[in-house]
């Protein structure tokens, strides 16, 4: 079975609120790709989640269902399966909306090939599935947590 991430997730070498606003400076650039403007949503929604508290435990983790945005330990202990959709206009409708019920089916599976994964084996809490909307607009990104999306 072929699962790859991305990278290790080292721990942050600046505080989370300079990463945060260095990721939402960038994420205005007018002369980014949406694959760019995806990458860079993941990453400062992920930062955002280390603010609060969360430790990343991988990000772009894939496997034949597809890819886990990011996936987090929240302060509770829950393992957290988040997935983030970020958006500089609304004209195909809201982020959270191109969470499809299809690709909800296919992240609970990749969910459970990453959970049953030996090296992935760990107490925890219980298991949540989550949804960061980023949407980039204004001085600001404007971030929205669904806790417990699907």
């Amino acid at each position: 079975m072929n699962h790859s991430s991305s990278h290790d997730v080292p721990a942050p070498t600046q505080p989370p609120e300079q990463i945060i606003d260095s990721l939402a400076r960038r994420l205005h650039d007018s002369t980014l790709r949406s694959r760019q403007i995806g990458e860079l949503g993941e990453q400062y929604a992920a930062a955002w989640l280390e603010s609060q508290g969360w430790r990343t435990l991988d990000r772009n983790w894939h496997c034949r269902y597809g890819e886990l945005d990011v996936v987090s330990r929240n302060p509770m202990g829950q393992i957290v399966f988040v997935e983030v959709k970020t958006r500089r206009t609304m004209r195909y409708g809201t982020p959270q909306q191109a969470v499809t019920a299809s690709k909800q089916i296919n992240l609970r599976h990749a969910a459970v090939q990453w959970l049953t994964a030996p090296e992935h084996r760990m107490p925890n809490s219980g298991v949540r599935f989550d949804v960061v909307t980023v949407v980039v607009q204004g001085d600001r990104p404007l971030l929205h947590h669904i806790e417990g999306a699907f």
